[in-house]
């Protein structure tokens, strides 16, 4: 995610050979990930024009003015163990910078990454004017330089939090020339999102407008800075702590119903919160539990599930477990 359509990357683009064809290129998933389970599209292209946003299937999963898919991990947890970033398609790098910390603008400030919104971050020419640019690169992590050959699938570098970003991920940008290219339609942002269109990947990409990203427990109200940091990953639970379930989903939307139910060791509940929600929110964050009784919790496996349920459809349904000694 980035908040300007700045790129960011030093372009050293060569003029196309006259052997280059016009065609079209077919992008590889750029992440050694899964979509869906350990990683997710947290924002898409915009392909409304004007002031409001919309994506290419008319959804709201995105920001105005977005130039690229934004492609995040859970927590950064996961970005400290690394993911490694790979070359879409086959071509030459012609931009590079790396040297950028990994902190959330929030912290470093707008004025820290002015002129630098995009980060750490590689840039490609795959000849006949196409360019893919990946951005938000982990500092210390990119592998390739300026004038390098690549192939598809090669690591460029890995997933990170530099730049104008508050969330670990890679936005990967299509262009063509100085155009910006929706790569699920193969169109130009602001063309309408009800435009035809075709993907340029080279596989399916399914659309998920709506997932869990994290959840867990907590031993009082979530830190949310802390879930994300992923400090809850090996809480224990306390005979006399309160039991608290968390969970951070995004694409929610007004009218869905949120069930934060836990379980104790016999199988019968100890807490249960069913809220249905006042409106849409691209990135949601919820958490409910109850103070221990009085004579402390009994020991045992206590298990915390997160259900949201659209209309007839349920969307999200997790469990997480902790232990109580």
């Amino acid at each position: 995610m980035m908040r300007s359509a700045l790129i960011g990357l030093v372009l050293l683009v060569a003029p196309a050979a006259a052997s280059a064809q016009e065609t079209e290129p077919r992008f590889a998933w750029p992440v050694a990930c899964t979509l869906g389970q350990d990683c997710f599209i947290q924002n898409y292209v915009d392909a409304a024009p004007g002031p409001r946003f919309a994506n290419f299937r008319c959804d709201r999963l995105g920001y105005n003015g977005d130039n690229g898919t934004d492609i995040r991990l859970p927590d950064l947890a996961a970005m400290r163990k690394g993911v490694d970033i790979l070359a879409a398609a086959d071509g030459t790098v012609v931009g590079v910078r790396d040297g950028e910390p990994d902190m959330s603008v929030d912290q470093r400030g707008a004025d820290a990454v002015k002129g630098k919104e995009a980060g750490n971050g590689v840039t490609i020419d795959h000849g006949g004017g196409w360019h893919t640019r990946y951005a938000h690169m982990k500092q210390g992590s990119v592998r390739v330089r300026p004038g390098d050959t690549v192939k598809a699938g090669q690591p460029l570098g890995q997933v990170g939090l530099s730049g104008n970003t508050v969330f670990p991920h890679v936005e990967f940008s299509v262009f063509k020339g100085e155009t910006f290219i929706d790569p699920f339609t193969a169109l130009p942002i602001g063309s309408g999102c009800q435009q035809a269109g075709h993907p340029l990947w080279a596989t399916d990409v399914p659309y998920i407008p709506t997932g869990l990203l994290i959840a867990g427990f907590a031993a009082g109200p979530a830190d949310w800075e802390a879930a994300r940091r992923g400090d809850y990953a090996d809480i224990k639970g306390g005979r006399n702590a309160p039991l608290v379930l968390w969970a951070e989903s995004f694409g929610v939307r007004g009218g869905d119903t949120q069930t934060i139910t836990i379980i104790g060791p016999d199988g019968k509940p100890v807490h249960r919160d069913q809220t249905v929600l006042a409106e849409s929110k691209n990135l949601w964050s919820a958490f409910s539990g109850r103070r221990a009784p009085p004579d402390g919790w009994k020991p045992g496996t206590y298990i915390g599930r997160y259900r949201l349920q659209r209309s007839d459809a349920v969307l999200i349904d997790a469990e997480r477990k902790v232990e109580i000694p």
